[in-house]
């Protein structure tokens, strides 16, 4: 194992060489995530062996944990009541329909040409159903693509990170080989069930804590940096709290509390965003090098081509049916379906959440990473090469992307 000074140091030495290179990645076709992951690769077992890191450590078990409490909340934060109000249809439709028919494909893939059973398949099926468009961030921050596109794959990926999370942990539990007999509807009442308990109560009590008003101090004005850190705060404390006895999930308590806290006070949600964006993105590039520096040929080509076919068919089969399926009957031009269904791209919370599989003992743990991590190497590459491309394909339909809406490319 790669010692502490050693990870803090290289992870440091990224940091600043990341900052320094950022804009010169803003202007290539690799993200400065893929920048990290790359890195990470070419220091770890893959390469050099400068970085060695066990998958099932506590370290990297500690640092997926971490990573998925900053982004659980900063995704549950970004539902706002004036979203839940307008423009939902269609990131609904992809969350409730796609996501579940994603998964489905991915899994049959799976089971036929891997040879996972089907547990195991529907649980890889899991981890890849959610999407991550910081992979490919200019497509949903370019005022080129229409706003109706750009909204809906922002509100699905901060979103589904949280609604992938029951279904990973569901079929993880039931892979376990302590679980005996698992009996899913107690894991669900348990589990599920108390963290949602728990993230409703402590997202509501952490939006009457925080003080509104000029006198919100016992003594003088809380300053806004502070008010970010209360986020922060009230994320791990929720996390803490639910995974004590009773012992509920404390992922879907963070989530939950997320949202309660970003309907009831945007103007904490403001904060976080204005002032903590800076830790969740550290957080992202972290756990983006250690996945690198765990990622070897040889492991990532385990299954030969028949993990190839899995990930290809999760990017040419499975995104695009589900899309297709769940925004059948909508107004959509088939352009604007087309650009939604192949920018669904895979990134940190598949990265997180197969650490965690790693770390749960699962017999079939390994396969399952290994593959989950071609498929976010793949789109590392393939949605870098394509977004910008992408962008300037669907600016090129000047029609509204849905019928009787006006919005055009460039218009925000």
């Amino acid at each position: 194992m790669t010692s502490f000074e050693t990870g803090a140091a290289v992870l440091g030495g990224l940091l600043v060489l990341g900052s320094l290179l950022s804009g010169l990645a803003r202007r290539s076709v690799l993200s400065l995530a893929a920048l990290f992951v790359l890195a990470g690769f070419i220091l770890g077992e893959g390469a050099t062996g400068a970085l060695q890191f066990k998958a099932s450590s506590g370290l990297v078990r500690d640092l997926a944990n971490v990573a998925l409490i900053v982004i659980l909340f900063r995704d549950g934060l970004e539902v706002d009541r004036e979203m839940l109000q307008s423009h939902w249809h269609l990131p609904l439709r992809k969350l409730v329909i796609a996501m579940p028919v994603t998964a489905a494909i991915v899994a049959l893939f799976a089971h036929v040409l891997v040879g996972l059973d089907w547990t195991e398949a529907f649980l890889l099926g899991a981890l890849l159903s959610p999407t991550d468009p910081v992979l490919s961030s200019g497509v949903v921050t370019d005022h080129r693509v229409p706003r109706v596109i750009r909204h809906s794959l922002n509100l699905e990926s901060g979103l589904n990170d949280g609604l992938a999370l029951p279904a990973v942990l569901v079929f993880a539990a039931a892979l376990e080989p302590n679980r005996g007999n698992f009996v899913w509807w107690h894991f669900v009442l348990q589990d599920v069930g108390l963290g949602f308990a728990f993230g409703l109560f402590c997202g509501f009590v952490g939006s009457v804590l925080m003080p509104t008003g000029r006198n919100e101090g016992l003594y003088r004005p809380i300053p806004p940096h502070q008010k970010a850190l209360y986020g922060l705060g009230l994320a791990f404390a929720t996390y803490g709290l639910t995974a004590l006895p009773p012992h509920g999930n404390g992922f879907i308590a963070v989530f939950v509390a997320a949202i309660v806290i970003g309907i009831r006070r945007p103007d904490l949600r403001a904060y976080f965003a204005d002032r903590a964006e800076e830790v969740v993105e550290i957080v992202k590039l972290a756990i983006f090098a250690v996945f690198g520096s765990l990622l070897t040929l040889h492991g990532l080509f385990s299954d030969g081509w028949a993990a190839v076919g899995v990930v290809g068919a999760t990017f040419l089969v499975a995104r695009p049916s589900a899309v297709w399926v769940a925004l059948a009957g909508t107004r959509l031009t088939n352009a604007a379906k087309a650009f939604m269904a192949w920018f669904g791209p895979k990134g940190v919370s598949t990265i997180a959440f197969s650490l965690l599989i790693l770390g749960r003992q699962v017999e079939a743990g390994q396969r399952i990473f290994n593959i989950a991590a071609l498929a976010v190497f793949a789109s590392i590459l393939l949605h870098g090469l394509t977004d910008t491309a992408g962008v300037g394909w669907i600016s090129r339909r000047r029609e509204s992307p849905i019928a009787g809406v006006d919005i055009y490319p460039g218009q925000g």
